[in-house]
């Protein structure tokens, strides 16, 4: 995963806590979770938005050589 290993991983626990104390970290997570998840909701939408417009200009080309 990217390289890192265990030792490594733990470092970046104890100075996210650091950071932001084990009391923001449900917080923090949840953020993290949402913003993910929109993206992933807008890239799907900007895919579905692709196709849509892909299809139109297909059915456009259609009526011109009728």
């Amino acid at each position: 995963m990217f390289g890192l290993g265990t030792t490594e991983l733990l470092i970046i626990l104890v100075v996210v806590m650091i950071v932001f104390g084990a009391g923001k970290l449900p917080q923090v997570g949840s953020a993290l979770g949402k913003g993910i998840r929109n993206f992933k909701q807008g890239v799907a939408d900007a895919d579905e938005e692709a196709k849509e417009i892909e299809a139109k200009d297909v059915t456009d080309d259609e009526k011109k050589d009728a």
